[in-house]
């Protein structure tokens, strides 16, 4: 390798860091994703079917992911407090999501906490509105997280987080459409 081929492969090398540090440091600071679909359903119903955890089974966009999850739940299902632990494939990883408000008939929230691939904490929520017809209920699905380091900004800002969250929680609010609209 010549001298001029070697400064060159360097300077690729010393572009290829600034990069990376440049979309690590500037990355967003915070990752919002949110879906929403309309069920053929009144806001109690659809409500009353969210409130269990192991419900999600039978629409959950992570079960299709990976139909061989092992997943343990935690406390009286639908109580604050009660939890789900998740180990999975590499598409799904492992960690536990915990019900920390219920806002009848108007909102859930859960603590997401992540340990593989990589460690994480967010907050998910459903809210359930009623829709513009009558028994119909507007159900949004979203998630916050603050991206607390180096490596989540640079991966929420090469990977497009917020989208590749919002096309998975679009695709589990049609499946959760079609379990209630049976």
């Amino acid at each position: 390798m010549t001298a001029k081929s070697k400064k060159t492969v360097l300077g690729v090398i010393v572009a290829l860091v600034a990069l990376i540090a440049i979309l690590g440091t500037t990355g967003p600071k915070h990752t919002h994703a949110e879906s929403s679909i309309v069920i053929n359903r009144p806001v109690s119903q659809v409500f009353s079917y969210l409130l269990p955890l192991k419900n999600g089974e039978q629409w959950s966009p992570w079960s299709k992911m990976d139909p061989t999850m092992k997943i343990d739940y935690q406390g009286a299902d639908g109580a604050i407090g009660s939890s789900l632990n998740w180990v999975g494939n590499s598409k799904v990883g492992e960690g536990t999501q915990t019900l920390t408000a219920v806002q009848p008939d108007k909102r859930l929230e859960y603590r997401l906490e992540f340990r593989k691939p990589m460690a994480g904490v967010a907050t998910a929520y459903f809210t359930t509105d009623a829709g513009e017809q009558p028994n119909t209920t507007k159900v949004t699905w979203g998630l916050d997280a603050d991206n607390t380091n180096f490596v989540q900004r640079l991966m929420a800002r090469v990977m497009n987080c917020e989208g590749m969250m919002e096309k998975i929680f679009a695709g589990g609010l049609v499946d959760l459409k079609t379990a209630l609209e049976k």
